[in-house]
């Protein structure tokens, strides 16, 4: 579980710095705009691989709460959504010009229905983890008014819909290969 909770630390933390904008600016001040961008990639790119190795490595661990038959129906559904808005975070579609910040609100459908649906140590430390990482950067964001500025298009929302649907329905099929449980009846 200290592979997962360090992994979980990396990656989130780093994620959190462009809310902390006095330690932001005194890195990107530091490294450079370049160095920045390569220290935060890293940083990502190991904490990410700490997670999927530590969430292998930890094993399920003791329940703590009893799964929510609802949380587990509704997944497939708000999977679905949340993959949809994750796409539409980075087209400019009428998607992201409506929710203002998709990929944060994906981030926690996606966290707040597997936190729910597991009840298990390890689901309960990644996925509430990253439940409290996308409220808090919510919050943050929508203080400091960070929306992006742009003329939306039907065509990247049909993109966004489309892409966001068919990752969906790949990471269902193959998740019980994944992560060791069905997702759908069809799962593989």
């Amino acid at each position: 579980m200290t592979v997962l909770a360090v992994g979980l630390a990396m990656f989130l933390g780093i994620h959190l710095v462009p809310v902390a904008q006095p330690l932001r600016t005194r890195w990107r001040t530091s490294l450079g705009e370049r160095g920045y961008r390569i220290a935060f990639s890293v940083v990502s790119a190991i904490g990410l691989g700490m997670i999927i190795a530590g969430w292998w490595l930890a094993g399920p661990g003791p329940a703590l709460f009893q799964p929510s038959p609802l949380a587990r129906r509704a997944a497939p559904y708000a999977m679905t959504a949340a993959f949809i808005l994750l796409a539409s975070s980075h087209t400019p579609s009428h998607i992201r010009a409506s929710v203002k910040h998709p990929m944060l609100i994906g981030v926690i459908i996606w966290a707040l229905v597997h936190l729910f649906a597991n009840g298990d140590t390890r689901g309960t430390l990644l996925f509430g983890a990253l439940l409290a990482y996308g409220v808090v950067d919510l919050i943050s964001a929508v203080a400091r008014g960070a929306v992006a500025v742009f003329e939306p298009r039907a065509r990247a929302d049909v993109i966004s819909v489309v892409a966001g649907t068919v990752v969906a329905l790949v990471v269902m099929t193959f998740h019980r290969v994944l992560f060791g449980h069905p997702a759908v009846p069809f799962s593989i």
